[in-house]
């Protein structure tokens, strides 16, 4: 588990949120990326994605 929360430049699929937080708390992107489409459908998805977009800094 990485101590540091950043958007890789690989294995992203659009901006590597999904990527960033399955590599921070050790999950299959695979697994995060169904929850947000999941979350996406209640319509909450899409807000954190973005909020969390902003927030997390690229890597470097």
């Amino acid at each position: 588990m990485s101590n540091v929360l950043v958007r890789p430049r690989r294995g992203k699929i659009i901006a590597g949120v999904c990527a960033a937080l399955a590599e921070r708390f050790g999950l299959p992107a695979f697994l995060v990326r169904v929850g947000f489409v999941i979350f996406g459908v209640t319509g909450i998805g899409e807000i954190v994605y973005l909020i969390l977009w902003v927030m997390i800094p690229k890597e470097r």
